[in-house]
């Protein structure tokens, strides 16, 4: 069968077409060539005026022509330089819909962090440890796969997010926590009671991390450095104290109370002042006050009745905490918090944590039993013997120093490295970083300022001002 020749486009489909375009010079055509159907599209790019035009579809067969309207609409900017050219940009419209393909298992790349978890979690972690909480076999909603929330919890806490909300927004917002959670937007009260609740499969899951270690080679096992840091809890330092205090403070609070009460009668007998007197006086935001105080004291007394005064490793009773009593006031580098004391024991090889835990005390000179029994635990559980640390090396910093940690270390058989605190003193090498420093000459004395009565300012020998700053308050 012969091809048919190509239909001719007629004149006055040139005179259509041309006749547009010199009435609306800016219009321009986009669309296929002369085949079949023949298709013009018109579109004008502008961007204060918008133009109705017509979609004109010329069919060849029987001289049939369809005009369809639609509306087109554009924008364009133009901008002249100084030799009067006009600059061209590209088109972008922020309304135009997007297809974008995303591989989920493409965005972890071997080599990375998010990688070894997701595989680690895969494939080496028992999760059936998970399977006991959960009874909705027969009833209830689906639950989130406890892999999904350990791998962005666990990534999390290695991109510095502690916080539940702040995975959640990652899992929203970042790549690679899509990519773990699996497209899956966890809430973050679903992630805080996720990890909550994990006190007693974290150990497990960390003990199968610990064996892939020591199966990789990653654990050499003659050397170990122990050392810690400060952790702040989700507790306030201001409802600390000893059981004395924490009655005293509820004493105060109910004689507070008691105050506002009165305050509040004498603001209600005012009858004449009416209720926008009242509120004036404050009488609405006292009645929230009383409220707000009547439950701190309340919540004193609940707790004073539930709990006993807690007693130091010197018999004498330390401060309690009514939000976390296992939690302590501990000072650091950057002031005082109510926390707790972490401990990192590491394999020297590689600095894999072969025992961590966080204790309710400030001090470390009483901390080595635990965290060696801990690491006895731990290797044992992956097949390594209870003699695990018998020759072994150990060091430690002065805090450790105390006859119970060195004892604990030559039972276990620990060549133990642990400086008492005035080495230093004894130490020649140190003489010359101990000797006593001079006063320095240059610093500035009270007689080096002067004093500018009229301003109420002092004026160093460099020329800066100095003045008190400060609110008056009647």
């Amino acid at each position: 069968m012969k091809n048919s020749p190509k239909p001719k486009i007629r004149p006055v489909d040139y005179h259509l077409k041309s006749g547009i375009a010199i009435w609306i010079p800016a219009l321009r055509t986009s669309g296929e060539t002369v085949e079949k159907p023949d298709s013009w599209h018109f579109t004008c790019e502008t961007s204060f005026v918008s133009f109705y035009f017509f979609e004109i579809h010329l069919l060849m067969t029987k001289s049939v022509v369809f005009v369809t309207p639609f509306f087109a609409r554009g924008m364009f900017g133009i901008s002249f330089g100084e030799d009067g050219a006009m600059a061209k940009y590209k088109y972008d419209d922020y309304s135009q819909t997007k297809l974008i393909p995303v591989s989920l298992e493409e965005q972890l790349m071997p080599g990375t962090l998010e990688f070894a978890i997701h595989t680690l979690v895969e494939t080496r972690i028992d999760r059936s440890v998970f399977d006991n909480r959960y009874a909705n076999d027969e009833t209830g909603r689906l639950a989130y796969d406890p892999k999904i929330l350990l791998k962005v919890v666990l990534f999390g806490y290695s991109r510095g997010l502690f916080s539940s909300r702040q995975i959640e927004r990652a899992c929203r917002e970042n790549v690679t926590f899509m990519a773990l959670s699996c497209g899956e937007y966890p809430d973050h009260s679903t992630i805080a009671g996720f990890v909550s609740s994990m006190e007693e499969e974290i150990k497990l899951i960390f003990r199968d991390v610990l064996l892939v270690c020591e199966e990789e080679g990653l654990l050499r096992g003659t050397f170990f450095a122990l050392d810690g840091c400060k952790l702040p809890s989700n507790a306030s330092k201001e409802w600390s104290g000893t059981i004395g205090d924490l009655r005293r403070k509820k004493e105060r609070i109910e004689k507070k109370v008691k105050q506002r009460v009165e305050e509040q009668v004498k603001i209600d007998r005012r009858e004449e002042e009416g209720a926008a007197e009242r509120r004036f006086f404050g009488g609405e935001e006292r009645g929230r006050q009383i409220e707000r105080l009547r439950k701190k004291a309340e919540r004193l007394e609940r707790w004073l009745g539930e709990n006993r005064p807690k007693v130091g490793r010197r018999g004498r009773e330390i401060k309690s905490n009514v939000t976390d009593n296992e939690s302590a006031i501990m000072v650091t580098s950057h002031g005082t918090i109510q926390g707790y004391n972490g401990q990192a024991l590491v394999d020297s090889k590689d600095q894999v944590i072969i025992h961590a835990e966080a204790f309710g005390e400030a001090q470390d000179l009483h901390l080595i039993p635990a965290i060696l029994d801990g690491a006895k635990e731990n290797m044992g559980a992956i097949g390594c013997g209870g003699g695990y640390l018998v020759g072994k090396t150990l060091t430690a910093d002065s805090n450790y120093h105390s006859p119970l940690d060195l004892n604990k270390c030559e039972q276990e058989g620990l060549d133990a490295y642990i400086p008492d605190k005035r080495f230093r003193r004894r130490d020649p090498r140190f003489h010359d970083g101990h000797r006593q420093r001079h006063p320095r000459s240059d610093r500035l004395t009270l007689a080096d300022f002067r004093y500018r009565e009229e301003r109420d300012e002092y004026r160093c020998p460099k020329g800066r001002v100095f003045r008190l700053e400060g609110k008056e308050a009647v």
